[in-house]
């Protein structure tokens, strides 16, 4: 046994000893790298939105706001909206919308017209859900993303309803009932257009009547709050 262990133990220090006779040259690098090599940026992409000023960062997203109209008012399939939401432009429509609807005076019994908290919370009510809707349907949109589109789409809603405004102005008769139902008509054909143009090819095709059958009813129901409105 004693001599089996000093047999291991001589070959043992043979072998190390033929290890310390290896050296690494100095020309050749070691390998291997703790830092992780990144690719140089530009000026421009190392600019941070924190450190510009505050006015361009304002007229950056109105100009983001005013092209989601513009695909709006020329409905294609785009994807501009759904990649980019924003909710700033829905709020802005309906706070527009819900101001020109309200009575002129405090309780809107007296005159026909809805109170602004009423128009507030059936557009968004019934943005949410028809969002809802969508997501149980299987549909792969988001669920801001939804609440973007439905909530640009009444765009044209929104004008229609300013026309209405103006023709008031020459006072309530049949040319001018005929006037804002050909309005309203065409702004809504279009505001659910609009809207299906964007969400349609998120949902199965399959299941695509049900997503937009609830869209035409959120669209006509804004539709009739317009048309029936009386100053």
């Amino acid at each position: 046994m004693a001599e089996t262990e000093d047999r291991d133990a001589s070959g043992n220090r043979q072998l190390f000893a033929g290890l310390s006779d290896v050296s690494i040259s100095g020309d050749i690098p070691v390998e291997g790298e703790i830092t992780v090599p990144m690719a140089s940026q530009s000026q421009e992409e190392d600019y941070s939105t924190l450190d510009e000023p505050v006015k361009e960062t304002i007229m950056r997203d109105l100009k983001a706001v005013g092209k989601k109209f513009i695909h709006v008012m020329y409905p294609k399939k785009s994807t501009a909206l759904l990649r980019d939401w924003d909710l700033w432009g829905p709020l802005v429509l309906c706070v527009s919308l819900a101001l020109m609807l309200q009575g002129s005076s405090a309780n809107s019994k007296d005159d026909g017209g809805p109170q602004f908290a009423e128009v507030f919370v059936v557009i968004w009510f019934g943005a949410v859900v028809i969002t809802l809707n969508s997501k149980l349907l299987g549909g792969t949109i988001s669920f801001f993303q939804s609440l973007c589109v439905l909530g640009y789409c009444i765009l044209p809603l929104t004008v229609a309803m300013l026309v209405c405004r103006l023709v008031f102005l020459g006072g309530m008769n049949t040319v001018t009932f005929v006037i804002r139902l050909v309005v309203v008509s065409l702004m809504f054909a279009w505001s659910t257009f609009a809207s299906t143009a964007f969400l349609a090819d998120s949902q199965p095709p399959n299941r695509r009547a049900l997503a937009v059958y609830p869209i035409f009813l959120f669209y006509f129901v804004i539709s009739w709050m317009i048309l029936t409105f009386s100053p």
